[in-house]
């Protein structure tokens, strides 16, 4: 008797349909084919335990397992249910007249306990897509799942259920989630919050004109001065997500089964802080059988990477096409995978390998050839892609003392989101610019035009400082984005002078 079942496969951020074929046949075996790899292969152990444990058997019967399409490769532990699921109803043991209108996956314990799957999400797009009527998945994937409408989800615990189901009739229960009320429930209490740090208002400054205008941000300042902790209050300013941005991100995190079990959607943007000994494949994502890397878990939110010069040079390099065009693509010989990639860079580091570069009291001093050695890990062409560099100095102790709360996040984000909504507007005819830091020459001619006293103040600031040709373009778009935080139509000349100070690593002394 031949039944079919299905599953999902993933690859890159969608999914394919895996349809299981079970033949059972007079003789002995069982055989599994389909380009399955070894945990598929081991299922059969896991299977026959679990159902000898819950009062069924593997028949001696020769049984034929097709998982097609055959060419494609399937990974994981994830299909045991649906193998299961399978045999049970080709061997006559349990009735599945619906069996072909739902999806079924799931990793099975010993005692048919279920354990939870990667890329919930995707699936369940693909399976209503499809026309399934159901998804049938462990409890712990069951939110996830159900963020997708039109498609009835039913966490299970056990396979038990799942057998009652089909053989007897029993109801499972549907999980049924209200997006839009579980994606606004989290977004007022971000879980780091500026009215935390005390001082350091000029940098809360800058932080606020990087969020409003997407531009990537290097903090400079010796150790303890507080570049991390203001690093990591940056996504509770970004504008909110939207639907679409949040869809997108939960996704990605459900491909690498980051999604936490309470959580349907993730509301909250990603902020991925990956330690400096990060190989360029975990960064940018890869492997035999691709997976995201950090650049896109950090999708739609910030990756911070602390203490810039420590990271090897070649990975630091390898970042610089992802923060050009927003994507990364993977090629493999059989298959290709994208993955988005559009995330605010936010850089820290020390002036110098001692970490108290110009300080006249330092306990540590670095010698010339030393700072050289040390700045050069940090390329041109990288730096290039980063518009504001801000000096961070350490808090005085009266401020640290101060009782008195900062300005809370949402205060904040408030003027962030103002200055974002003025974005989308000007870029609204484009799709591939969407704020200013994304702007290009033909956007910058347009949107970025100076008044003669403006011109000749960023002519003189540049001979004067000295300033590379680079610059021009990044304070063009950093004084559009100022004006855009004061709703301001055009810029003048103090948004011009505010944007010339956030351009300390171009100046003569730092990189040369």
């Amino acid at each position: 008797m031949l039944k079919k079942v299905f599953g999902s496969a993933v690859f890159g951020v969608e999914a394919t349909t895996i349809t299981v074929e079970v033949n059972v046949d007079s003789g002995i075996g069982y055989h599994l084919v389909g380009l399955p790899d070894n945990a598929i292969k081991e299922s059969n152990f896991r299977i026959a335990a679990a159902l000898q444990n819950n009062g069924y058997k593997i028949p001696g019967k020769k049984i034929i397992i097709n998982m097609s399409p055959a060419d494609l490769r399937k990974e994981g532990s994830s299909y045991d249910l649906t193998l299961a699921i399978g045999i049970l109803v080709a061997t006559n043991q349990i009735k599945g007249d619906d069996i072909d209108k739902y999806l079924i996956m799931g990793e099975l314990s010993l005692d048919g306990n279920l354990q939870p799957i990667r890329g919930a999400l995707p699936i369940a797009v693909k399976a209503r897509e499809e026309g399934f009527k159901g998804f049938i998945l462990p409890k712990q994937n069951a939110k996830e799942a159900a963020i997708v409408d039109g498609l009835e989800v039913f966490g299970v615990d056990n396979i038990e259920q799942v057998i009652k189901f089909f053989d007897l009739g029993e109801p499972l229960e549907q999980t049924i989630i209200n997006t839009r009320e579980e994606f606004y429930k989290n977004l007022d209490f971000p879980e780091f919050d500026f009215s935390d740090v005390k001082g350091q208002e000029s940098i809360k400054r800058c932080m606020e004109i990087a969020a409003a205008g997407g531009h990537n941000i290097i903090l400079i300042g010796p150790p303890g001065a507080g570049k991390t902790m203001l690093a990591k209050r940056l996504p509770s300013i970004l504008p909110p997500m939207t639907l679409h941005e949040a869809l997108e991100t939960t996704k990605i995190h459900s491909v690498v089964g980051r999604v936490k079990e309470h959580t349907g959607l993730m509301a909250q943007r990603p902020f991925r802080s990956p330690h400096h000994t990060i190989s360029n494949v975990a960064l940018v994502g890869g492997g035999s059988y691709p997976q995201p890397g950090e650049i896109s878990l950090s999708h739609n939110g910030v990756l911070f990477l602390d203490e810039l010069p420590e990271f090897k040079r070649e990975v630091l390099e390898v970042m610089r096409q992802p923060l050009e065009d927003r994507e990364v693509t993977i090629s493999r010989a059989k298959f290709t995978v994208t993955y988005p990639s559009s995330f605010m860079l936010v850089a820290s580091m020390n002036p110098s390998p001692g970490g108290y570069f110009n300080d006249p009291n330092a306990p540590v001093t670095s010698s010339p050839a030393e700072m050289q050695r040390y700045l050069s890990k940090i390329s041109g062409p990288l730096l290039d892609r980063i518009d504001i560099h801000i000096e961070v100095t350490p808090v005085p102790f009266d401020k640290l003392a101060d009782e008195r709360k900062g300005e809370t996040s949402v205060e904040i984000r408030k003027r962030v989101t103002a200055a974002r909504e003025i974005q989308t507007q000007r870029f609204k005819e484009s799709d591939k610019v969407h704020y200013n830091a994304q702007m290009n020459t033909k956007f910058l001619r347009q949107h970025c035009k100076l008044d003669d006293a403006s011109m000749q103040l960023l002519k003189t600031a540049m001979e004067r400082l000295n300033l590379s040709a680079r610059a021009y373009d990044r304070i063009l778009k950093v004084s559009r984005t100022i004006a855009d935080l004061e709703a301001a139509d055009d810029i003048n000349g103090s948004h011009i002078s505010e944007a010339i100070q956030y351009r300390s690593m171009d100046r003569e002394g730092w990189l040369g």
